[in-house]
């Protein structure tokens, strides 16, 4: 009798044992979880930085390009191949954020550049912070804008700079005048009658004033720039216009420039036109012309003045296809015949993923 109640005492302990050890055991409470919201008060894309009120966009774009001409290659020097591809990726931040005196805004875009695996660049694009009108840091000038086609040539050479503007902006108008620094511009010289050297008078150290006057009225939109370049001594303006005709849209420019600065330094003078054809949803073909009245050509080492020099005009026809959502084709191919010059052809294939 004892053995036996020693062997159900046992059999008891043995039993009631892990529901002693497992009630031992108490569990942590789990952290509560804060989950991304949408912020939709900017727009689409845009999600609150965990813990903030601070909206955050990110976007970007991949893309491959070959380009064809005449010492197409720019990734190696001297390098005199009449074709080159090359990769780019780039990614944008947008973070906006509620103030007394509007959304602040603040832009940083990267991009990096392959022309081959031991050939690449990495730069900042652009970073800037915006409120209320004023804009300051390193952007894209209005002199960046252009015709949609590939054509024009309307621009500065450089249109990136550390700059402070203010742009007053309404619905369908916006005025501003900004304050560029233009140390990447384009510097005035002569050629050496000896040698045939160029020889600059002065690398660009000093500052320009511009000027961007736009808006849009029914199916035209318009937009008039200008720009004094301090250092040169000299200034542009430029005014451009659309407007939707039958199956595309018509677009006009003209630009002027009192001598080669910074703002605008390919002619003393050139007028664009361009016509996109919306052909079918998806594909958009542009066929442009332009002339030019005293013709430099690109780079930033320019002569003192126009004076003396030929004119020059040029054509193209560019493709646009988009694929599916976010991913394109263009093809782009472009004549340049300046007076008493050798023509020159060139163009470019791209593909392209937007996100």
């Amino acid at each position: 009798m004892n053995i036996r109640m020693m062997l159900l005492g046992s059999a008891a302990a043995l039993i009631a044992a892990p529901a002693f050890a497992a009630d031992a055991i108490v569990a942590a409470e789990p952290e509560p979880v804060e989950y991304v919201r949408v912020c939709d008060a900017y727009g689409t894309g845009y999600f609150y930085i965990p813990g903030t009120e601070t909206c955050l966009k990110i976007e970007g774009y991949i893309r491959f390009q070959v380009d064809v001409g005449q010492n197409a290659d720019h990734g190696e020097a001297g390098n005199d191949s009449d074709w080159d591809a090359f990769t780019r990726g780039q990614v944008q931040f947008t973070a906006k954020s509620d103030t007394e005196y509007g959304p602040l805004t603040g832009v940083i875009v990267l991009q990096a550049n392959a022309d081959a695996s031991s050939i690449q660049n990495t730069k900042l694009d652009s970073a800037y912070l915006d409120i209320a009108g004023f804009r300051a840091g390193l952007f894209y000038s209005w002199w960046d804008d252009g015709l949609s086609g590939e054509t024009d040539d309307i621009g500065s050479v450089e249109t990136l700079h550390n700059s402070i503007r203010y742009q007053y902006e309404t619905g369908s108008f916006y005025a501003g005048i900004s304050v560029d620094e233009l140390e990447d511009g384009v510097y005035q010289g002569s050629i050496d009658p000896v040698t045939g050297d160029f020889i600059a008078d002065d690398r660009p150290n000093n500052v320009g004033v511009a000027f961007g006057i736009g808006g849009k009225a029914g199916a035209f939109s318009y937009q008039v720039t200008g720009g004094w370049d301090f250092d040169n001594e000299d200034g542009a303006i430029r005014a451009m216009g659309t407007v939707d005709i039958g199956p595309g849209t018509l677009g006009l420019a003209g630009v002027y420039s009192s001598g080669p600065n910074s703002y605008y330094s390919a002619a003393e003078w050139a007028v664009a036109a361009e016509y996109a054809i919306k052909a079918t949803d998806k594909l958009k073909i542009t066929p442009g012309v332009q002339y030019y009245g005293n013709y430099v050509g690109g780079g930033k080492a320019v002569p003192d003045s126009f004076d003396g020099l030929d004119d020059a005009w040029k054509a193209g026809l560019t493709l646009d296809y988009q694929i599916v959502d976010n991913f394109y084709a263009k093809a782009s191919v472009q004549y340049l015949k300046p007076e008493h010059q050798d023509d020159d052809w060139t163009g470019y294939f791209r593909l392209q993923r937007s996100f």
